[in-house]
């Protein structure tokens, strides 16, 4: 029995094919500031400066929560049977 691996060129995929790869089954936990928040999530009132907070996206990037605890973000994700992945 032989390996076989399989290679994809990155180019080759639709970025819109890419966006919804892992859509409903993977989210992302992106550390954010509080200057960042009316980017991702327009409707957000006026936060305080200087904040620490949380942003749960899909894995489409649409933002589905926003909190100022990690554990919080990884918890509505389980809650939603998503796998949580960390993002940098």
């Amino acid at each position: 029995m032989s390996d076989t691996t399989l290679t994809m060129d990155a180019t080759a995929m639709d970025p819109s094919a890419l966006a919804a790869l892992g859509e409903g089954h993977v989210a992302y936990v992106r550390a954010m500031r509080s200057e960042e928040v009316k980017r991702l999530f327009p409707q957000a009132p006026d936060l305080t400066p200087g904040l620490d907070l949380f942003a749960l996206l899909s894995a489409s990037g649409a933002p589905i929560l926003l909190t100022d605890s990690r554990d919080a973000a990884f918890a509505n994700a389980w809650a939603h049977d998503l796998q949580a992945l960390s993002v940098h």
